[in-house]
């Protein structure tokens, strides 16, 4: 697909173009991270990827160091999170190093939004339909989360994540692009406070 090659091209663009303005949020943050909680300032995870392939992710730790351990929900008032980690993360600025995995060809700017390898489920866990999700790309934002984001139970994320696979083009992706920013302002949905890995009611 034509597109395909044009989405890359325009993913590096504004990657390195996202990098560059937000260098200085880059910087502060950083250094934020760092003088509140002993640890690294970036936090690593590994993810599934284009065709089921693992990669780490990237993104501003907000958390204590091996938050994990106590589960990968986070409660309202959850302790784990730190004070700088509570504002990045209701104003999105813990996303912005995927800028780096999207230029590594790890990401798209648009795409399903990439799953840990055992939650929801491992990738061999997936149905056949439900692994045409990981046909492409993973993104920082994508059709998922303009519609609820971490709300979503997980059997309905991956339906989008599916439909976002069968629709894509520049149109659609521009519009998940403007959705997310309208999103990231009003700070809408960016809690993952309850279960929603149940593989309940799904035809997916």
């Amino acid at each position: 697909m034509i597109y395909k090659l044009f989405k890359r091209v325009f993913d590096i663009t504004i990657s390195t173009v996202g990098l560059i303005i937000t260098f200085p949020i880059l910087l502060v943050t950083a250094v934020a991270i760092k003088l509140e909680s002993p640890g690294p300032i970036i936090f690593k995870q590994e993810r599934l990827g284009l065709n089921g392939r693992v990669f780490k992710i990237y993104k501003f730790r907000s958390m204590c160091v091996d938050a994990e351990k106590s589960g990968v929900y986070e409660k309202k008032g959850d302790p784990r999170v730190t004070r700088v980690g509570k504002f990045i993360r209701k104003t999105s600025i813990d996303e912005l190093p995927q800028f780096i995995n999207i230029l590594k060809g790890d990401m798209s700017l648009i795409g399903p939004r990439p799953a840990l390898t055992y939650h929801p489920w491992p990738y061999n866990e997936y149905t056949t339909e439900q692994k045409r999700m990981f046909e492409v790309r993973p993104g920082v934002t994508g059709w998922a989360q303009v519609n609820g984001r971490k709300e979503v139970e997980w059997p309905r994320r991956i339906e989008l994540n599916v439909e976002y696979v069968e629709k894509m083009s520049f149109y659609f992706d521009l519009m998940i692009f403007f959705k997310t920013i309208f999103k990231v302002l009003r700070m809408d949905d960016n809690l993952n406070v309850k279960e929603t890995a149940s593989k309940k009611n799904t035809n997916a």
